[in-house]
């Protein structure tokens, strides 16, 4: 049979990652995601590895509004948006986003993933550059790749090495710098200002996905834009509904008005992807309004975050430095931060280890994550729960 030649290949590589010890199994979970959840054969765990970071995804305010949306809208379109896809629902978000956001207008699809990939290839042609970090999320590298522009990476956070693409790029019609606003792997955050005057400084756009700072980044939740006191000087920000704002699914590019214009009428992601649900645009829109309610969430977040960086550093782990609740264990070995997530699941915590390729050749990590739903208590466990398995593998 055709299928017998790739079979074996498939097989032999799937081995090699077995033995490498580097095979990412899934767990299944058998309850909502909260702090606390089932997994299937164990009792309840810990969980420091959600992106749930304001603890949304379980809010009973969201939760009603999704299961309201349903009775009043409908459970899915069964169409593209420009065909028959488009609810007041859809606009009201939008609306919503631009106007939290601080942006002209906004444009959702169905993840942060197909907002990326459907971006570059929309605005940009063979004429045209772009300069992206080194560590940009995955839907930004695979994005620019759909694009027929020069591609220029710079190494990460430097902006002499950003200075330089830029003079290199000189020659192009248009360029554009594109950036996370946080680096999900290492919780590290994008220096807006000193990139919004480089752009300024050489003629080019900016782009942010800011997937890991909107809802709970800046005095607002506004994300990292507010952050740094750059809101207005930021020409495309993409992010996600399915973090802080939620933790459901969807996307969303927030940008200049013509921007969100030319990707209604040509990026191929939106206008061939379904509609997003209406539970999911009911419960965002309701994420919204609870974290513009009250800043107790956020406030949450933050002593939690600042908290559990300082107990696990006074504990001896090698953690990178910052402010965001995402807190990298850093290991280097990668069947070593496979044994130790193994070690602290049987402990009752639930993580992951994260080896190459998500992460580059001896950075293996354990990322934590940090929630406004976790007590206290709950991060002392996880704190003591780490002492006893780094005493194991020691």
């Amino acid at each position: 049979m055709p299928y017998d030649r790739i079979k074996q290949y498939l097989e032999d590589q799937l081995s090699q990652i077995r033995s490498a010890g580097l095979y990412k199994g899934e767990r299944v979970i058998t309850s909502p995601q909260r702090a606390h959840i089932g997994v299937s054969g164990r009792n309840e765990l810990l969980n420091m590895c959600a992106n749930n970071y304001l603890g949304l995804a379980d809010h009973p305010e969201v939760r009603a509004a999704a299961r309201e949306a349903v009775d009043r809208w409908g459970y899915g379109m069964a169409s593209v948006r420009f065909i028959c896809g488009t609810q007041q629902l859809h606009k009201d978000l939008e609306n919503a986003l631009a106007e939290f956001l601080g942006c002209d207008d906004t444009i959702l699809y169905s993840s942060c993933w197909d907002a990326n990939g459907g971006l570059f290839e929309t605005i940009l042609a063979s004429e045209d550059a772009v300069i992206s970090d080194e560590l940009n999320h995955a839907s930004i590298i695979d994005g620019v790749r759909l694009c027929k522009a020069q591609r220029y990476r710079y190494k990460n956070n430097d902006m002499a090495d950003l200075e330089a693409k830029l003079k290199e790029a000189s020659a192009a019609r248009f360029r554009l710098i594109a950036t996370d606003g946080v680096f999900s792997m290492d919780g590290t955050i994008a220096n807006l200002p000193a990139i919004c005057e480089l752009a300024d400084r050489y003629d080019a756009l900016v782009m942010v996905d800011d997937s890991h700072a909107v809802g709970f980044m800046g005095t607002g939740g506004r994300g990292t834009p507010e952050y740094h006191g750059v809101i207005g000087r930021i020409d495309v920000l993409t992010g996600t509904l399915g973090k802080a704002l939620g933790g459901g699914s969807g996307g969303y590019t927030c940008a200049r008005r013509e921007i969100v214009e030319i990707l209604r009428q040509r990026s191929r992601p939106y206008l061939f992807s379904n509609s997003l649900p209406p539970p999911i645009v009911a419960a965002s829109l309701k994420s919204l309004e609870l974290l513009t309610r009250s800043t107790e969430l956020r406030d949450k977040l933050e002593s939690n975050t600042v908290w559990f960086r300082k107990e696990m550093t006074d504990a001896g782990f090698q953690i990178v430095p910052g402010t965001h609740p995402i807190t990298p264990i850093m290991l280097g070995d990668a069947p070593l931060a496979a044994r130790m997530a193994e070690l602290l699941l049987a402990e009752g915590v639930y993580v992951i280890g994260f080896f190459y390729p998500v992460v580059p050749h001896g950075k293996a990590r354990i990322r934590t994550q940090v929630s406004a739903v976790h007590s206290r208590e709950d991060l002392k466990f996880a704190v003591e729960a780490f002492k006893r398995v780094k005493a194991i593998v020691s």
